[in-house]
């Protein structure tokens, strides 16, 4: 084999390995320049990984924990702010239930006076009719049948907590009485009542009608 031979040889190879290596030649060539061999970079995998969740926009554990932390502490301001407000609806709600009732009482109250007031005119001539029988009429059928109808109507007042209000023999009290006359009259304390005129009813403890009577002074 000539010299020729030989050379053509080695530079095939040399090509060769060249081209199965760029970076091996790369770096011969940067050694054989500047003399010194070229320093390897390695990379740490933490390192790397922490690189690529920064250009991936991932927020680091402490930021994700506070993240949830503030949306707990907003979710829990609403449910006391909702607890709140369902208090005091359930509040104003049963306010407005009491006052209701309270005024339907109250209404009741008026209604069942004015009712009253209307059948004591029917009571007062019942009692005036009977007052004018003689005493043989007041053993008829008629007179009788008469008297049953006015008890039971005084019997349904007592039902329906109506009473009659004391007045003869009694001091005079103008929460009660209505005195349309005085009179000097002997054995009769000073301020008594002597005589009624017309009767006095109550319901349920107030005055439906004062009684109209005489005042001894």
């Amino acid at each position: 084999m000539t010299d020729t031979q030989k050379e053509q040889m080695e530079a095939e190879n040399e090509q060769a390995v060249s081209e199965e290596n760029p970076q091996a030649e790369e770096a011969g060539e940067a050694f054989a320049e500047s003399g010194e061999p070229e320093e390897v970079k390695t990379q740490d995998p933490g390192t790397e990984e922490e690189e690529t969740a920064q250009e991936g926009g991932a927020a680091p554990e402490k930021k994700s924990f506070f993240k949830k932390k503030e949306k707990k502490d907003k979710k829990d301001e609403q449910i006391e702010d909702l607890t709140d407000r369902l208090k005091r609806s359930m509040a104003e709600f049963e306010n407005f239930r009491k006052r209701t009732e309270k005024e339907k009482a109250a209404m009741y109250e008026v209604g069942a006076k004015s009712v009253i007031e209307k059948i004591l005119p029917v009571v007062d001539n019942f009692e005036r009719g009977m007052a004018t029988l003689k005493e043989e009429e007041a053993h008829s059928p008629f007179a009788e049948g008469m008297d049953k109808i006015y008890k039971q109507l005084l019997t349904t007042l007592e039902s329906l907590d109506v009473t009659v209000i004391e007045a003869v023999g009694q001091e005079f009290n103008p929460d009660f009485h209505n005195a349309v006359m005085h009179v000097e009259e002997e054995g009769a304390g000073e301020n008594v009542v002597v005589e009624e005129f017309q009767k006095g009813y109550l319901y349920r403890g107030g005055v439906v009608r004062h009684s109209m009577v005489k005042v001894a002074n």
